[in-house]
């Protein structure tokens, strides 16, 4: 797995990550300062074309931040998939593009700067963060008389490499390019109406610019980890969770999964459409493997609090689509055990228009149905009330720890890692309970599950995934 982006809370601590935000904080606007980004003159010259320090500064951050991104993420040492990128609302952001543009040429700042200004106490700089805030309130409170325009022309993790259909290098290399040609023409610019002559500019730059364009050459020829390149890096790791049936969970957990309203669940079933239209569990998006790689974006959009589900007639193709998502660095993936297959063993076996085949091949759905419904038989909504089954819950957020409740995690705590571990079974007389000492040992048997919360270590004996004793030793 590539070291980068690193979590800095795991590594540092709450307040130790607040440290180093901190510092990059401060360090930018030193940058910013030094460059004379608090000089509101100097900023509103570039839209005069006499001064094109901006345009040079800022796109010089953009294209080495570009080549250094996609340089590390093809040598392995950064997951590209991690980092946040914005989603794209084209018209609103054009149009908030503009509205930006010409408060800059007015005001002579960008929100930024102004907050560089203002550190250094600059009145204009002072005057325009106060307008700042009046506009961000001002928005709050309109914002909801053209809501419909603002979240219009939606189009997701949207980038350059899927806009013109071109490999990632070369549209690092065309954007290298494109800037340094830009450079080059602000400097004629500046020496015709600003009257600057570019030979007193530092030579250095030359240096650069040749660096940059060597390294996104290397960028072009290295290539970006593919899917499979990505699942090799993790195999080992992740063949031994399939192999020990850690991320295969019961029917019941994904039943009560599906009435936890504190968890957002996603269902992606990739069977075809015959067998989905058939039947399929209510809420669940059909995706083939084909249509697969256009929706990890939209994936990696969805709230930390997301559990993927993938579901197949039995597990062959899920377990696939789980390797690709896992690769792409998608977290909480799970698979439906048995599949639906095993689904409609569990809830539809008293349902008449559903009938068990004989025999059928691997990852066939093996029932017969009276009519292609769909989500419109009862066994896609089952009752969770209805049924009492015995399973051992396996959805384990990351970052998160979530406790026993009839088989479904809820227990949050933000400092330490999912860990459960068995350490009991079909415990002894005398640890059980006065209350609890009726039940048959021999076919009822108990189980017992620890995890640890803040400094101490909490057991619990579960009989039919509900809690019967809470010990803290």
């Amino acid at each position: 797995m590539a070291p980068f982006p690193l979590l800095l809370s795991e590594l540092l601590g709450k307040y130790g990550a607040y440290l180093i935000y901190l510092l990059i904080g401060f360090f930018f606007g030193y940058v910013l300062e030094i460059a004379g980004f608090g000089n509101s003159k100097k900023l509103a010259a570039q839209f005069y074309f006499k001064d094109m320090t901006v345009l040079k500064v800022m796109f010089t951050a953009i294209v080495v931040a570009m080549v250094l991104i996609f340089g590390a993420s093809a040598i392995g040492l950064l997951d590209y998939n991690l980092l946040w990128v914005n989603p794209t609302y084209l018209w609103p952001g054009i149009v908030g593009g503009l509205i930006m543009g010409f408060g800059f040429i007015i005001g002579g700042f960008c929100p930024g700067t102004s907050l560089v200004a203002s550190a250094t106490l600059k009145i204009d700089g002072i005057f325009f963060s106060l307008g700042v805030l009046a506009g961000i309130f001002l928005f709050g409170e309109t914002v909801g008389f053209f809501d419909i325009f603002w979240n219009s022309s939606y189009m997701g993790r949207f980038t350059l490499p899927e806009l013109f259909g071109l490999k990632t290098g070369i549209v690092v290399l065309l954007v290298v390019l494109m800037a340094l040609f830009m450079f080059w023409g602000s400097e004629q610019l500046e020496k015709i109406i600003g009257k600057k002559d570019p030979k007193q500019a530092p030579k250095a730059r030359y240096i650069g610019a040749a660096v940059l364009v060597i390294l996104a050459i290397g960028v072009i020829f290295v290539g970006q980890p593919t899917t499979a390149d990505r699942w090799m890096r993790i195999s080992s790791e992740k063949e031994a969770l399939l192999a020990e049936r850690t991320v295969q969970i019961h029917p019941g957990e994904l039943l009560n999964t599906m009435h936890d309203h504190k968890l957002n669940l996603v269902m992606l079933d990739v069977r075809s459409e015959t067998d989905f239209n058939l039947f399929h569990l209510a809420d669940a998006k059909r995706v083939s493997m084909e249509d697969l790689p256009g929706l990890i974006p939209e994936l990696h959009l969805e709230p930390e609090n997301t559990v993927f589900v993938v579901m197949s007639n039995d597990e062959t193709a899920a377990t696939e689509t789980w390797k690709v998502l896992v690769a792409e660095s998608i977290p909480n993936v799970y698979i439906l055990e048995g599949g639906l297959n095993n689904w409609l063993a569990t809830f539809a076996s008293e349902e008449n228009r559903i009938r068990p085949l004989s025999q059928g091949e691997d990852d066939e759905l093996r029932y017969d149905f009276a009519a292609a419904l769909g989500a419109a038989f009862p066994a896609a909504t089952p009752d969770p009330n209805l049924y009492k089954l015995d399973y051992l819950s396996k959805i384990k957020l990351i970052n998160s720890l979530i406790g026993l409740i009839k088989g479904v995690n809820k227990f949050w705590d933000e400092n330490e890692k999912p860990h459960f571990e068995l350490f009991w079974k079909n415990l002894s007389q005398e640890l059980t309970m006065p209350y609890i000492k009726q039940v048959d040992r021999e076919n009822e048997p108990f189980y017992a599950y620890s995890y640890p919360f803040f400094n101490a270590r909490y057991y619990n004996l579960i009989f039919h995934g509900r809690i019967f004793i809470l010990i803290n030793v």
